[in-house]
């Protein structure tokens, strides 16, 4: 399956090759045909099957297709609400690399910066509106935005908008849009509440799955360690000597957790900043910005901030903390494994986490190995499942993520979170 085969225009196929992308993932194959045609579309998938890419690129076919004769200021005809600022950026990053030559506008909103460049671009007129629930109804208040002509309305990531509290936002939102609309509802999960909510939004629609996560997994060696609450600070201290490991994402469940981790990381050496929901706009993106440049080697992240990080070639994913929903380990992983590449992921695992494990043994189907050769072992263990002391895990090494080189056996770029 090629591009070209999903009958794209030469504009939008142009800026695709442009990109490096060379074949078309499951997602994409499965939903672009489905919106060129004009149906609502319920899609379950993860961040990094190319999601972005399998709702941009129909959007923008058809509204290149609908041009007329500029008549007036342009108004906007598709609206994409996602629930993080990263996302929101990166989303809009997309809609301008696959509609470079569509010569269609967009521009992306969310709150934590200034409204004045936001508002400027909304002045003089787009055809794409990609915006964080809280912002998109200010400036809907302040008559910067109008819903009225909306022809296409995307609600992405809609398990983790309802995780963080949108619900009655996007409730608001929802009401402000046009009967006749074309309506596509992607979520990496679907627990009863985001099924009620796609209930309110699609009509008729087709569903897609993309499935299992767990598959992504195998490009991933994962390992678990146990050790007491006290001394995990220490042992990722420990790990983190190890200068193979060029890049790590360490996941926290708290805000407050982030930045405690990355002071105590900054304190023994080693270069990390935190991202988190309680941060302002400027600095996330400086502390990702220097991530993705390596000129921090560590990110200390909150499951929310983290959707829409796509970092090349990362390396290690490190959760310090379980997340006690199994599901959220899968797509913490996920950050690393990428396009192809091999990933490592560790994980801590307290006494208090045991259960947590256990769900996430069981969603995965396997059990991860143990290592159990580090110097912070737990006091009381809980746990004599399979440990590995094989290489490259002994002598107290982490696994090392070993990336392809060669360009005869690099995947195409568009397995990314395109």
């Amino acid at each position: 399956m090629t591009f070209e085969n999903l009958k794209l225009i030469e504009p939008i196929l142009h800026a695709v090759k442009a990109e490096g992308y060379t074949e078309p993932t499951p997602i994409q194959v499965q939903a672009i045909p489905v919106l060129l045609n004009g149906k609502d579309l319920m899609g379950c998938a993860q961040t990094g099957t190319g999601k972005t890419a399998a709702f941009a690129i129909p959007i923008l076919q058809l509204l290149y297709g609908k041009q007329l004769p500029s008549v007036g200021k342009r108004q906007i005809k598709a609206l994409i609400i996602t629930p993080t600022r990263e996302l929101a950026i990166q989303i809009n990053e997309s809609f301008a690399a696959y509609g470079k030559y569509t010569g269609l506008r967009h521009t992306v909103i969310y709150g934590g910066v200034s409204q004045y460049a936001q508002t400027t671009a909304l002045k003089n007129g787009v055809d794409i509106l990609v915006a964080t629930p809280g912002r998109l109804l200010d400036l809907i208040d302040q008559r910067f935005v109008t819903l009225q002509n909306i022809q296409f309305f995307v609600l992405d990531e809609a398990d983790r908008m309802l995780d963080m509290g949108f619900i009655h936002d996007v409730k608001k939102i929802i009401v402000k849009l046009p009967a006749k609309r074309q309506s596509l509802f992607f979520s990496a999960t679907m627990p009863p509440d985001a099924q009620k909510l796609a209930a309110t939004i699609l009509v008729n629609p087709v569903k897609v799955e993309v499935k299992p996560i767990v598959a992504t997994t195998n490009l991933i060696k994962q390992a678990i360690y146990f050790v007491d609450k006290p001394d995990k600070k220490s042992l990722l201290i420990h790990l983190l000597q190890d200068k193979s490991i060029e890049t790590a994402l360490v996941f926290t469940r708290t805000k407050h957790g982030a930045d405690k981790i990355s002071r105590d990381l900054t304190k023994a050496g080693i270069k990390a900043s935190a991202i988190h929901g309680n941060k302002s706009q400027v600095a996330r993106q400086d502390a990702l910005n220097n991530f993705k440049n390596k000129r921090t080697r560590v990110l200390v992240a909150t499951d929310i901030a983290a959707r829409g990080i796509d970092v090349d070639q990362l390396s290690h994913v490190i959760n310090f903390e379980l997340p006690n929903v199994p599901e959220t380990y899968i797509h913490r992983i996920g950050r690393t494994g990428r396009a192809g590449l091999d990933g490592v992921a560790l994980s801590f695992c307290d006494a208090e986490e045991r259960d947590f494990l256990r769900d996430i043994h069981k969603l995965i189907a396997k059990t991860i190995p143990v290592i159990e050769d580090h110097p912070f072992p737990m006091k009381n263990p809980i746990y004599t499942g399979p440990a590995l002391q094989s290489r490259p895990f002994n002598n107290h090494r982490p696994p090392k993520a070993e990336f392809v080189a060669s360009s005869r056996y690099r995947p195409s770029r568009v397995t990314r979170n395109a």
